[in-house]
């Protein structure tokens, strides 16, 4: 009973493999299909090759034939054959290059087409699957599964269409010269085919799982150099050179077994190559015996021999190679039919002018089905007001956040702007009239110029340092070498924590939107900036409503009110000094800032 659940489990696996597999060829064809022209181009291109280098032989045979016999060699007739074959030659070479450039052209558009496809997808992929997957992974599928992808199709392209027409075109003259000694070459093909066809099954799934590991080892690569300095302060590198040893064994091993397989493919081909150029051998020159062949076509056979086999091989290789494509596009092509984030509602409306009055009714949301975070969420909020939003850590504080910008929908209940529900709001048009400075920060490799304008891409030069200067940036990007046009490497490595956050406020500052959210924008910097960026804050929330989320409650004391929430809900709410007269749950937590 056991082993008859474990076939069919089997067989289950082998349908859903063979299904993924054609689909992705569906999806391959597809896209290729939008050079169809330049495929046919290609092909033509192909047969007009194959016929050339097929014509050759027979040309060789004819010279042969001239040559047999003491003092009967026919000079004449071989000089016009050579430079038949010398012209043959030239029109191959030219046609061939100009194939392989078409493959060429017609592989990497390909190969663009769909890398430009899955990062325009991943533009529009909610946050909850970046939050739920790896980043290393994401690279690993956009870069490096589409360029093993590129290069399993260039491959294909360059000798499949060859290899099959030389096989169909051998065949041809070989029928033309003598069908019995082909009929012998066509009974012993089947055992090629088989030997590839086997092998080419088995290295799909050992590809799969190549480029499964090596996305999972593109991952932790990722993780380690983006935090080189946490792995070095908490003695991580033996733990770390352990999950990498382990991933790249794994990655190893199914490598290895995967490149066993596909290299076999070649020994066993030639192996059956080998009994077909013996079997034309033996049947050529028993025919030759009786006068059923020249000597020259005996020739021209063996060539025909050695070119019908010979595709077998370049099959073989381009089989294993496709293997490994195709394992990668389905990678790829999985990620970009990944479900996108829902599209704005036909009726959806472009807010403009908000006069920033909010209101949360019964609003719910969790990450987690089966773990409760915001329930029954209930808030008003006036124009103009600062709100401040404390508690403790994992309390819901910066989910607040993602829901009022719509980087996650609620689940239940309703968000207004105004009169009108987020849902009802164009995403663009809600997130352009929120400023948001974040505690992580992210600046992009360019100019400091280019990182501060970049809401604002028409902002002159003026407005760029107006900006800095009211985020009191202007200082340290003056005493730089090249000062606003100072180049910032990736993730803004060349700058301090500070400077990053600095560079982060005046960007928010250059635009001075209808409505700010502040999560813990001034945690990076010392409390001499601090205090001035306050006042610059406080200037630039007037009349605006704002979101602020802190930790050191010393910086919200001027809010106009302050949610505290605990455990996803609003326990408290009110001014500073409402609160403290209170004393209740804030009052604990601000004068605990204060214990010794």
């Amino acid at each position: 009973m056991a082993k008859t659940e474990m076939k069919k489990d089997r067989e289950a696996k082998g349908i859903f493999k063979d299904t993924a597999k054609s689909d992705t060829i569906k999806r391959v064809l597809k896209h290729i299909g939008a050079y169809r022209w330049l495929v046919l181009l290609s092909l033509v291109l192909s047969a007009v090759t194959v016929a050339l280098t097929l014509y050759i032989p027979i040309l060789i045979g004819q010279a042969v034939d001239l040559i047999i016999g003491e003092g009967q060699v026919d000079f004449d007739g071989l000089f016009r054959i050579f430079g038949i074959m010398a012209a043959v030659i030239l029109v191959t070479a030219a046609a061939q290059w100009l194939m392989n450039a078409i493959n060429n052209h017609i592989t990497y558009r390909v190969a663009m087409d769909v890398r430009e496809k899955a990062f325009c997808h991943l533009e529009i992929l909610p946050l909850k699957y970046i939050d739920g997957h790896s980043y290393g992974d994401v690279l690993s599928r956009v870069i490096t599964d589409v360029d093993q992808f590129s290069d399993g199709l260039l491959m294909g392209f360059t000798q499949l269409f060859s290899g099959i027409l030389t096989i169909f075109g051998t065949l041809v003259f070989m029928f033309s010269v003598n069908p019995f000694i082909a009929l012998v070459v066509v009974l012993m093909t089947p055992l090629s085919l088989l030997a590839a066809g086997y092998i080419a099954k088995k290295t799909f799934s050992m590809f799969q799982e190549q480029s499964e590991a090596r996305g999972e080892m593109t991952s932790l690569i990722n993780e380690i150099v983006e935090n080189e300095k946490v792995v070095q302060a908490f003695s991580y590198e033996q733990k770390a050179e352990e999950r990498f040893d382990k991933i790249n064994s794994r990655l190893e091993s199914c490598s290895l077994r995967a490149t066993f397989f596909s290299s076999i493919t070649n020994p066993a081909t030639r192996f059956v190559n080998g009994l077909v150029y013996a079997s034309v051998g033996i049947a050529g020159a028993a025919a030759a015996i009786h006068g059923l062949l020249s000597v020259g076509q005996l020739t021209s056979f063996l060539n025909y021999a050695n070119q019908y086999t010979k595709p077998f091989n370049e099959i073989s290789s381009v089989v294993t190679e496709l293997q490994n494509a195709l394992a990668c596009a389905r990678r790829v092509f999985d990620f970009i039919e990944e479900q996108q984030e829902e599209p704005d509602a036909a009726s959806a409306i472009e807010l403009k002018n908000p006069d920033g009055s909010m209101t949360l009714e019964h609003v719910s949301f969790s990450y987690n089905p089966e773990i409760k975070l915001l329930q029954d969420l209930n808030l008003k909020v006036k124009p103009g007001q600062k709100i401040a939003i404390v508690g403790p850590t994992g309390c819901g504080k910066t989910t607040l956040i993602n829901l009022l910008m719509r980087f996650y929908d609620i689940q239940s209940g309703e968000i207004r702007v105004g009169n009108t529900g987020i849902q009802d709001i164009t995403r663009d048009s809600l997130r352009a009239n929120f400023g948001m400075v974040l505690q992580e920060t992210w600046l992009k490799a360019g100019t400091i110029a280019e990182n501060i304008a970049y809401g604002k891409e028409d902002a002159t030069r003026e407005e760029i340092i107006a900006a800095a200067k009211a985020a009191h940036a202007h200082g340290f990007i003056r005493r730089m070498e090249q000062g606003y046009d100072t180049l910032i490497q990736e993730e803004g490595s060349n700058l301090s924590q500070g400077q990053k956050q600095l560079l982060c406020i005046a960007r928010v500052m250059l635009r001075i939107p209808d409505m700010l959210i502040l999560d813990e924008a001034t945690s990076s910097i010392d409390t001499r900036t601090e205090m001035k960026i306050q006042e610059a804050f406080q200037s630039m929330m007037k009349g605006r409503t704002s979101f602020i989320v802190a930790h050191r409650l010393s910086t919200i004391r001027e809010a106009d009110v302050i949610l505290v929430m605990k455990n996803g809900n609003i326990i408290e709410q009110g001014s500073h000094e409402e609160l403290l007269e209170k004393g209740g749950f804030y009052k604990n937590l601000y004068e605990s800032q204060f214990a010794s």
